[in-house]
């Protein structure tokens, strides 16, 4: 009994010596969780950097776009009408010429030989035609003399003239104004009929061919503005008209055939280049524009970040906050969307990491890396 009394004693020491030690430590850790309460109560977080932009009315261009290939207005394969020996090359390949400029020049020393004989024969020929008009007149010789000498005589100029046709087709020239291609032959060298020279393209204007569907059929029409971009010069843009609709839509594609003409006066474009061409319409669309990169895109709808002014109710002070909107859009253009519904022209929008966003949080606006929208970008090759 003794025993069980002392070790209850001794359990109530040790219990009376932890409360005395420990219980100011206690104390002191409650008090510290009740100001850290107190202090996150106060406390709030730091506003979000963001970049921004206002939403704008505008007009946007309605465009019919297709892709087409590049075809000279005239392009012909120069050649050689008559056979014959090269004796001289009178261009240089690349180089632009004029119509009727020498191009290739043919041996012509058989035909020059037979043009002397010829020449002496029409003229033997002219001479025996006046001595027989002379004799007419003097009723020595018969009409059917004088006609056989007139027979003689245009047999004999026109054997010559056909002499000097040949002479003329064997001096190769430039039926048109135009660019020239590669030479394709040299000198010394033995023609036959058709044997290829060069090229000629006449490269300013230029045609561009392309498709378009047979329901835009209604929208276009002879004259429309066209604009052509190709990657042989990027960042430029040629203008240009239809100049012509074929009057066939093809039975596979249902597409319809439509030739533009286009300017190039610096020759960048050339025959056989891949294009890509905008069909200008006449009508333009009224628009609501916000950056692509404003949008919040999920499943149950698209939204955006609208930045108001709102007075903290602790401070007293106004800071900018976040309001999450829904909307709809229609159509993009460049880096832009079409707003149709849900947000009025004006309002702030948050342009850049709307995914780390949520309705209520403070911000602040800082344009410095806003990214550069465009309706008509150009990005750079890297």
């Amino acid at each position: 009994m003794n025993l069980l009394v002392s070790a209850v004693r001794y359990v109530g020491i040790l219990l009376l010596i932890l409360i005395v030690v420990a219980g100011p430590l206690v104390l002191v850790r409650v008090a510290q969780i009740r100001a850290m309460i107190a202090a996150g109560k106060m406390m709030s977080m730091p506003p979000e950097t963001v970049t921004a932009a206002q939403a704008k009315r505008g007009n946007w261009e309605n465009t019919l776009t297709s892709t087409g290939s590049l075809s000279a207005v005239q392009g012909v394969t120069v050649g050689a009408e008559v056979p014959g020996k090269i004796v001289r090359i009178a261009f240089e390949a690349g180089a632009l010429v004029k119509a009727g400029d020498v191009l290739v020049e043919l041996d012509v020393s058989t035909e020059q030989a037979q043009l002397r004989a010829a020449e002496a024969t029409a003229a033997l020929a002219r001479a025996n035609l006046q001595r027989a008009r002379d004799l007419r007149q003097n009723n020595t010789n018969s009409p059917a003399e004088l006609d056989a000498a007139d027979a003689q005589a245009k047999q004999a100029a026109a054997q010559a003239d056909g002499i000097r046709a040949l002479m003329e087709k064997k001096v190769i020239k430039a039926p048109f104004t135009g660019r020239l291609g590669l030479r394709l032959v040299n000198l010394g060298q033995i023609l036959r009929e058709g044997d290829a020279i060069t090229t000629l393209q006449t490269l300013d204007p230029i045609y561009v061919n392309f498709s378009l569907p047979q329901q835009r059929l209604s929208q276009i029409a002879p004259g429309a503005a066209v604009r052509v971009t190709t990657d042989a010069a990027p960042g430029q843009i040629f203008e240009g008209q239809i100049n012509a609709i074929s009057p066939e839509v093809d039975a596979s594609t249902r597409n319809l055939r439509v030739q533009a003409t286009i300017s190039n006066r610096e020759e960048k474009l050339r025959t056989g280049m891949f294009a890509s061409v905008d069909v200008v319409l006449p009508t333009k669309t009224d628009v609501l524009m916000i950056p692509a990169t404003s949008i919040l895109y999920a499943p149950y709808g698209d939204s955006v970040f609208v930045i108001e002014d709102r007075k903290d109710e602790k401070t007293g002070q106004t800071a900018q906050v976040l309001r999450q909107q829904f909307i709809r859009i229609s159509g993009t253009r460049g880096d832009f969307v079409n707003v149709v519904d849900g947000l009025k022209a004006d309002q702030t929008v948050v342009t850049s990491g709307v995914f780390k966003l949520r309705a209520g949080m403070s911000v602040v606006i800082d344009n410095k890396l806003a990214p550069d929208a465009q309706l008509f970008p150009k990005p750079k090759n890297s």
